[in-house]
């Protein structure tokens, strides 16, 4: 089931080789809510809990494209955890993958779904997405899964000279996909396409 998913995506995405490879090696139905497993392999968004949602898989394709994963891409920061579908995918294309989520119920269901299926390079932290992960900055790439009204500087300042970062983000009436590179501590951004994705909140629950 999972190739036909893959095969679905890459009627829409031009998926590379590596990209199309994770969507066959990673099962959305571990990650959908209990009742919706028959709708897994199907390019529809779901809910799971407190006005989340797990994005459309065509989504995480274009979102895991726009970020550029070539071979030299060790870490990524991602914003926004929920299922933990993106995180998963990201994991079979990169060595490190950081990903926070502020609602502590959705980071202890991800935590353990990564626990179940073998995965073992993804760090998930329950905190405030917006504040990044100092920690272990500066990251190659960062994503963020919700949309924003603009983007702190202290995620770039955890995003690497050269690296990239995509956000959805509200322009007026619309969200648009923005992808921003760094160069030489120059932030060039590049709209992409509009989308819909849920706002982003700051705290954590």
């Amino acid at each position: 089931m999972n190739k036909i998913l893959a095969d679905k995506l890459a009627d829409y995405v031009q998926l590379g080789p590596r990209e199309y490879r994770a969507f066959c090696e990673i099962d959305r139905k571990y990650f959908v809510p209990l009742g919706f497993e028959r709708k897994a392999y199907e390019i529809t968004p779901l809910p799971i809990a407190d006005d989340s949602t797990i994005s459309s898989p065509l989504t995480i394709a274009k979102m895991t494209m726009y970020l550029e994963l070539d071979n030299n891409v060790d870490s990524v920061l991602e914003i926004g955890c929920g299922s933990g579908y993106q995180a998963a995918i990201l994991s079979k294309l990169v060595r490190r993958v950081f990903t926070i989520e502020r609602i502590c119920k959705l980071a202890d269901i991800a935590k353990e779904r990564f626990k179940k299926l073998n995965i073992y390079n993804i760090n998930i932290k329950h905190s405030d997405g917006m504040e990044g992960w100092g920690n272990f900055a500066p990251f190659d790439r960062i994503l963020l899964s919700a949309t924003a009204i603009e983007i702190p500087n202290v995620l770039f300042e955890q995003l690497k000279e050269g690296g990239i970062l995509v956000a959805p983000l509200k322009k007026g009436n619309k969200e648009v996909i923005v992808q921003f590179k760094k160069d030489k501590n120059n932030i060039v951004a590049k709209e992409l396409q509009e989308a819909r994705f849920v706002p982003i909140k700051r705290g954590k629950e």
